[in-house]
């Protein structure tokens, strides 16, 4: 069997960058809108460092770190990333950044915009996104464009969209009455260079393999191309779901990559081909790249009828007769293999702008990117005086099949030795949790494995490690327990204890300096940090005192911010001092005046009164005249009338009018009269008398309160009645009481 493999493979260049970023930047407190690339072997490596991926961006807390897929975003999404000081990582490929300025500006200018792509596509929900005005996406070219007649139309089409499509859907805008249209073929070259080496590739081979994320839209189109001529496509995901015995029968297979396939994927694919002697072929290059002319040729704005667009027909491929991708394959074969962690010299064969060529013991060239070197500055200039040809540097092997260099993980290492000096000496160093295993957690430090035990995670026994991966862990060294394996031992425990210890003693001193500061009877000043049902706590120099609810208004609250707010600064009066269980008692209300303060300031013998009655008693009724202020009506100075009981005129809650006969503020009384406002009978009724009862008749002294008309000098009551009693007498006898 033969293998023919397309030219085109690995990243493209917008998904390369994304990649490159997601794995340079910190990984703690990081998340990805989406998966980053539709490739699952990808996505596992980014998630395995401890970035978070979220559908939403409700799901990212505040203050945290977002990268921004290849795919785009809609512009809506910065503004809310900035109103929440979200920091935005924008991995947004150039050619989907240049879709989304285009329809952006065109949609200012009241063009209606015309989107040939898939409406599910990230890609697309995000340049609509970006969009103002009309916006119509559409994905195939039978859609009826009637609707468009008379309008200035734009069309632009997603970066991975068919190119074949595309054009279509341009003749089929032609042939409406519009009033303008303007085309933008905003499709990505590499996208246009993959298709068309699977038409290739379709037409001239028996089978077609697509390697690539089985949700990858530009991977499934590759293989909608060939199914399209009738070939038969098979689909790998990894080199473990590749199945060898379902191509061995067919003579001529084609293998192409998805824009978002690592290169190794597909090398692993073609090793596992080779070691069932399959004889790999690779093809030469059909299409020269136009990644300039794409970026910045201007679109030209005609009449609809004068526009003209054809799909430029793909050149044929041809095929190498001594295979290029065989010779690399036996190259490899004579490279020494590398092991993962090893540290080898290698000299610089060719640098660029982008990346250096560097060869080992073996004649095979290894790339090395710009991001895996060890310069700070990749102007020309500085870049090739760091990489000139011949030079030897260090680099260590991160990893093999394929195998990929790095000198700044040298760098690291050396970095790495010198913290190791300073974690035997007992400084404090931080990982993130990898893993877990029944014995504790695992991390990374570098080359060194670091394994946490279940006792040495945190003060108290861990039931459920899981919880710990993605974590941070703060530690302190146990010891190093192989230096050939570079195995760390560590504890966090030892570092939340002595950060305990640490705080129990600043309490403890601010505590005593509080309590040598404060006397009883103070008025302090505080803020009032939390309610609850019983009081107040109030920070009174950094210490917790209560305020106890009773102690907050001289009239009683039924709530605690009915008087104070939370957050606010008030005084207080220092009530009580315990020391010994550190506790403090403190009063608001004791700062604030009494009812009885300012009653004389508002009442006065004579005055008019309006209250409400809140008890009765046999010999009268209590009216509240405000909160904490009550004034007796005796049962005598209810009604001209003769009563047996105060309840035969008044009710609880009833509102009444009285007149203040006598007010003591000394002794908190006032004396009130509510039939002083009501006029005089010409004649008062008196009590029937039972001629066979003996009659008790108590004489009552008068007060000099009323008018002198007024006969109340005596009143009969009754045998067995209530008592009568003038006012002098009732307020007398309540003195004796006390």
């Amino acid at each position: 069997m033969k293998v023919v493999v397309s030219r085109h493979r690995g990243f493209c260049a917008g998904v390369k960058r994304a990649v490159e970023t997601a794995l340079a930047v910190p990984a703690e407190n990081t998340y990805v809108l989406g998966e980053l690339i539709h490739n699952e072997a990808v996505v596992k490596q980014i998630a395995a460092r401890g970035i978070v991926t979220v559908d939403r961006l409700d799901e990212v807390p505040d203050g945290a770190r977002l990268l921004i897929r290849s795919h785009g975003a809609p512009r809506s999404l910065y503004a809310a990333c900035a109103e929440r000081g979200i920091e935005v990582i924008d991995c947004t490929c150039p050619f989907v950044s240049r879709t989304q300025r285009i329809a952006e500006e065109e949609s200012r200018a009241g063009k209606s915009i015309v989107i040939a792509g898939d409406i599910r596509h990230p890609e697309v929900v995000g340049l609509l996104g970006w969009i103002g005005n009309e916006a119509r996406v559409v994905s195939s070219e039978r859609e009826d464009f009637s609707d468009l007649r008379g309008k200035d139309v734009v069309l632009v089409a997603q970066t991975t969209f068919s190119e074949k499509i595309f054009y279509k859907i341009s003749e089929n805008l032609q042939k409406v009455s519009l009033k303008t249209l303007v085309i933008f073929p905003t499709i990505c070259y590499t996208t246009v260079e993959r298709q068309r080496e699977a038409q290739f590739l379709a037409r001239t081979c028996d089978a077609l393999i697509v390697v690539g994320g089985l949700h990858s839209g530009n991977t499934k189109r590759l293989g909608e191309i060939a199914s399209a001529q009738g070939k038969q496509v098979f689909y790998v995901s990894s080199a473990d779901a590749f199945e060898y015995e379902k191509v061995k029968f067919f003579g001529r297979v084609g293998v192409i990559a998805g824009a978002s396939t690592p290169e190794w994927l597909t090398q692993e694919v073609l090793f596992k081909m080779v070691d069932n002697n399959a004889e790999v072929q690779e093809t030469e290059k059909t299409v020269e790249a136009q990644v300039a002319e794409t970026a910045e040729a201007p679109a030209e704005e005609v009449k609809a009828e004068e526009v003209a667009a054809e799909a430029t027909a793909s050149e044929p491929v041809q095929e190498v007769p001594t295979s290029a991708m065989q010779k690399i394959m036996d190259e490899f074969e004579k490279e020494e293999r590398y092991k993962k962690g090893q540290i080898i010299e290698v000299t610089i064969v060719s640098a660029t702008d982008e990346e250096i060529f560097v060869s080992g013991s073996g004649k095979l060239e290894i790339r090395i990117p710009k991001t895996e070197l060890d310069c700070a500055e990749y102007d020309r200039k500085v870049y090739e005086e760091k990489a000139k040809a011949g030079e030897k540097i260090e680099v260590m092997v991160t990893a093999v099949k394929p195998t990929q260099l790095s000198e700044k993980m040298v760098k690291k290492l050396r970095e790495e030795e010198a913290l190791l000096e300073d974690i035997k000496a007992g400084k404090e160093f931080s990982v993130v949790c990898t893993d877990t295993n029944k014995g504790g957690l695992t991390a990374e430090l570098g080359t060194y494995l670091v394994f946490v035990p279940r006792r040495e995670i945190r003060m108290g026994y861990v039931t459920d490690l899981e919880k710990y991966k993605g974590k941070t862990l703060r530690l302190k060294l146990i010891e190093i327990r192989n230096e050939r394996r570079k195995e760390i031992i560590a504890s966090q425990r030892v570092v939340l204890e002595a950060e305990r210890a640490e705080r129990e003693a600043a309490k403890a001193a601010k505590e005593e300096a509080f309590f040598s500061s404060i006397q009883l009877g103070d008025v302090v000043e505080g803020k009032v940090e939390r309610v609850t049902k019983f009081g107040a706590f109030v920070s009174v120099n950094g210490f917790d005192c209560l305020a106890h609810i009773s102690d907050l208004s001289w009239t009683g609250v039924n709530e605690v911010t009915d008087v104070l707010e939370i957050g606010k600064r008030y005084e207080f009066k220092v009530l009580k001092i315990d020391r010994e269980n550190k506790k403090v008692s403190i009063g608001y209300k004791q700062l604030q005046p009494q009812p009885w303060e300012l009653a004389a300031q508002k009442y006065a013998e004579g005055d008019i009164v309006h209250g409400k009655v809140v008890r009765i008693v046999p010999f009268g009724a209590f009216v509240e005249l405000e909160k904490g202020i009550d004034g007796l009506v005796h049962v005598s100075q209810i009604s001209h009338e003769w009563l047996e009981n105060p309840t035969s005129a008044l009710t609880i809650g009833e509102e009444v009018d009285a007149k203040i006969l006598a007010f003591s503020p000394a002794e908190r009384k006032i004396t009130l009269s509510i039939k002083a406002l009501q006029p005089r009978p010409e004649y008062e009724p008196r009590p029937e008398r039972d001629e066979n009862k003996p009659q008790k008749v108590k004489k009552v002294s008068r007060r000099n309160t009323g008018s002198a008309d007024e006969d109340d000098e005596y009143r009969e009551w009754k045998e067995g009645g209530n008592f009568g009693a003038s006012i002098s007498e009732l307020l007398g006898s309540d003195d004796e009481k006390k």
